[in-house]
């Protein structure tokens, strides 16, 4: 039986404009997703499959589509790869100060 060449749908990324400030304390409530964004603020571009959690690749999925749609990460494919950034400067702009505040408390414990 053939596989079907069906593509999958382009992922949603709000304007930076449109960035909730819900949507990203939301996101940010999370210790799985904030072990992704503070890895992604040490490092530029992370390979989705690489990241220091230790949850299911769909759980995983999962996580990265709650950032994404809070405006959180971005995606982009190269080859067989999914590479994830952190979209800072447009939480910077949006919201001056609060990734920082936000990450440093976590770090912090508090």
């Amino acid at each position: 039986m053939p596989r079907t060449s069906r593509r999958r749908e382009a992922p949603h990324y709000p304007d930076t404009a449109d960035i909730d400030l819900l949507d990203v304390l939301h996101a940010l409530s999370d210790p799985t997703r904030m072990t992704i964004v503070l890895t992604l603020g040490r490092e530029p571009e992370r390979a989705c499959g690489t990241f220091p959690v230790d949850v299911a690749p769909s759980t995983l999925s999962h996580h990265f589509k709650v950032l994404r749609e809070a405006g959180l990460i971005r995606h982009r494919e190269e080859a067989n790869r999914r590479l994830t950034t952190l979209r800072a400067a447009d939480l910077e702009e949006r919201f001056p100060g609060l990734l920082a505040v936000v990450t440093a408390a976590y770090a912090n414990g508090e």
